[in-house]
């Protein structure tokens, strides 16, 4: 009897083994096949709940860019913003800075519109041309030129076309060069001996205007020369900044020729003239509309603070009975690159010419046009409209220079000009004008 149940035992656990097998299998199968719809489902609709459109946005630094219209998912115009000055005229329209997010992988197309303006009361097509690529970067510090880019004369119209690599993608008209580098800079440099910073004055909205000192106290002053640098009177000319910190660099070396430099001249450096332009991503007025590279006959302390601070310093050092031997403002301009000299009978002309050729001679200094001197004004017989070598030339007779640097293509370098290019011709500029002072 026990061997009978014993049989039946075991044949129904057989049995019932085969039925769990199967239902579990079938159990398995079902799974599979659920999770199998629900990836399609997934795949099918997943950019309908987690694909985000495609902003543009300018909430930084220096950001800044005109009326935003959106073609479709990709494709954007946007308008330069650009100023005007006081009067409502001379509108410039040379500066965006602007971040497109979540476009990674997208082929995007860009149209940079609004680009006409005027220049000195002339009107012109704008400063944003065939000729003048936009700069684009994956994370606002390494900076590479677009090429995919059409221009269209008639329009005018600069048209963008590019796929981001990262989600996150910079587009600017040069590399920018805000007051966070510069504050980085004199933060690295703060506790060097032969380096004082002091504070001269406050833009409109109440930025501090900085003067550097560079130069070996140890050595008598009356035994220097005197050297003045001016950098980035005008917002938008970024590479003026670039070339700024390679001077200063350059001059605080730990280098057997910037020592000898430094006992031997003394640098002073206006390292940043239009804070308030800089921050809001401006092009060449202050936050009142004038121009910090016009205005240079006139005084108006509540409506240009930064000139009335910027000429109260230098015209100080010189009527306290110090010297200048040299005084420079650096900026850009688009397809130009010259020296320009103080106006006059022409006493200033031979130093010039020496200093024209001696920074000819090195590797980023590509003269478009020999040396000029300029005229008395940018516009004669209207206040308000000279530079700062033209007003400083009236007031004191100083020899006052003014560079320009293209910002395309440059002949020497084979490329348009990186912020190290800057740098080096900083370094260069540095070493031309000690030089051209010692005889």
């Amino acid at each position: 009897m026990k061997s009978v149940f014993t049989a039946e035992a075991q044949s129904f656990r057989k049995g019932s083994q085969r039925v769990l097998c199967v239902s579990l299998r079938s159990l398995c199968a079902s799974a599979v096949k659920c999770c199998f719809h629900l990836l399609t489902l997934l795949l099918l609709f997943s950019p309908l709940v987690v694909a985000k459109p495609i902003t543009i946005s300018t909430n930084f630094e220096g950001g800044a860019i005109g009326k935003i219209e959106q073609v479709n998912a990709t494709h954007f115009r946007c308008g330069v913003k650009g100023e005007s000055d006081q009067d409502g005229r001379n509108r410039q329209a040379n500066w965006y800075s602007f971040r497109v997010n979540d476009a990674r992988g997208k082929a995007l197309t860009i149209d940079m519109v609004d680009l006409p303006g005027e220049y000195n009361y002339r009107p012109n097509r704008g400063a944003v041309t065939g000729d003048t690529l936009p700069w684009i970067s994956d994370d606002n510090q390494h900076w590479r030129q677009l090429e995919t880019v059409e221009y269209q004369a008639d329009v005018p119209l600069l048209r963008l076309r590019f796929t981001p690599r990262t989600n996150r993608i910079w587009i600017a008209h040069v590399p920018p060069y805000t007051n966070q580098h510069l504050q980085r800079l004199l933060r690295e440099f703060r506790q060097h001996p032969n380096l004082q910073q002091e504070t001269i004055g406050k833009t409109v909205q109440g930025r501090e205007l900085q003067l550097l000192t560079i130069t070996d106290e140890r050595v008598p002053l009356a035994e220097k020369k005197v050297i003045w640098l001016m950098f980035r009177q005008h917002s938008w000319e970024a590479g003026s900044s670039w070339a700024g910190e390679g001077a200063i660099r350059f001059l605080l070396a730990n280098t057997p020729t910037a020592e000898i430099i430094r006992q031997t001249a003394v640098f002073k450096i206006l390292p940043l003239c239009d804070p308030d332009g800089v921050a809001r991503g401006g092009v060449r007025f202050n936050a009142n509309g004038f121009d910090l590279n016009r205005n240079w006959d006139v005084e108006d302390a509540q409506k240009m603070p930064e000139i009335t601070a910027q000429r109260k310093a230098i015209l100080a050092w010189v009527d306290s009975g110090n010297r200048i031997d040299l005084f420079l403002s650096l900026h850009n301009t688009e397809t130009a690159e010259y020296l320009e000299g103080p106006p006059g009978d022409g006493r200033y002309r031979v130093l010039m010419e020496r200093f024209s050729k001696l920074l000819s001679a090195g590797k980023t200094f590509a003269p478009t046009r020999p040396p000029q001197s300029a005229e008395t004004s940018t516009t004669l017989g209207k206040p308000g409209r000279m530079t700062v070598i033209q007003g400083l030339y009236k007031d004191r007779q100083l020899p006052a220079f003014l560079i320009e640097l293209m910002i395309t293509k440059h002949p020497k370098l084979g490329h348009p000009p990186m912020p190290e290019d800057r740098q080096q011709f900083g370094a260069e500029l540095v070493q031309t004008m000690w030089q051209i002072t010692r005889y």
